[in-house]
């Protein structure tokens, strides 16, 4: 994985005081977000040297997509369930209806022991094809949160959290659809997971075949895979005067 460390000159800008180049680099120093602390359970077995507790890199992989996967034991079996999830700030909302199991289990006070969770999000960016069967594998970024989740309860923060899953989704929509009301409100319920025990794993690069297979005649390289949108579709009883809105011609 390419160090996301950047490098730093040393010297000031010519022209600019000693001491306002120190400030600023003082500055820019302890602006940096802190990394998430390592544990036994956010550490890898295999691969270490692609984990990363890079906050900022973090983020990125959360924001750029909205399906997760929801880890948790039901009745002493694993139960994993995709669903929507939105961030705000080191917060996950993660949508769910008042009837889901995992929001049963989480309870509905603040006193509540909550429901322990592993939440994972995963973006496949290639297709990495080798030379051999055994080395092929996938270019991808993934996050992992371990932790707690507790039903949001208060109703500010549950429509705080119902437009930052809509925006998560399709970036400036909340503002251009009706609120839930009152009945929406009481059929609809949202996980609260604090970003604590967190941890990243990234793959980049070609494949990694054996000295003696490169001479094989099978191409290898890599097939990159991205996510597209298609021209959007209204709906048939849409009223032909309401035009496209802008954040969907950009989506």
């Amino acid at each position: 994985m390419t160090d996301a460390t950047t490098a730093t000159g040393g010297g000031a800008t010519p022209g600019t005081p000693a001491t306002t180049a120190t400030s600023s680099a003082t500055t820019a120093a302890t602006s940096v977000p802190r990394p998430y602390e390592p544990t036994d359970r956010t550490v890898p077995t295999r691969s270490r040297e692609r984990a990363s507790y890079d906050r900022e890199l973090v983020h990125s992989i959360l924001d750029e997509t909205y399906l997760c996967h929801l880890g948790f034991v039901r009745d002493g079996a694993p139960v994993v369930l995709p669903t929507l999830y939105g961030r705000v700030g080191e917060r996950l909302y993660v949508h769910g209806s008042t009837g889901s199991r995992p929001l049963r289990m989480a309870g509905r006070s603040e006193e509540a022991p909550g429901l322990p969770v592993c939440l994972t999000v995963t973006h496949v960016d290639g297709l990495v094809l080798a030379k051999s069967a055994f080395h092929h594998s996938m270019n991808y970024r993934s996050v992992v949160v371990l932790g707690t989740a507790r039903q949001v309860t208060d109703p500010e923060e549950l429509r705080t959290a119902l437009d930052a899953l809509v925006d998560h989704v399709v970036p400036g929509r909340s503002a251009d659809s009706r609120p839930g009301n009152a009945r929406e409100l009481a059929a609809t319920a949202v996980l609260r997971l604090d970003l604590n025990e967190v941890s990243a794993k990234v793959r980049t690069g070609g494949p990694n075949d054996e000295p003696e297979d490169l001479a094989l005649p099978h191409w290898s390289g890599v097939v990159p895979v991205r996510r597209t949108y298609g021209t959007p579709v209204p709906a048939a009883d849409l009223d032909p005067s309401i035009a496209l809105p802008d954040y969907l011609a950009t989506l």
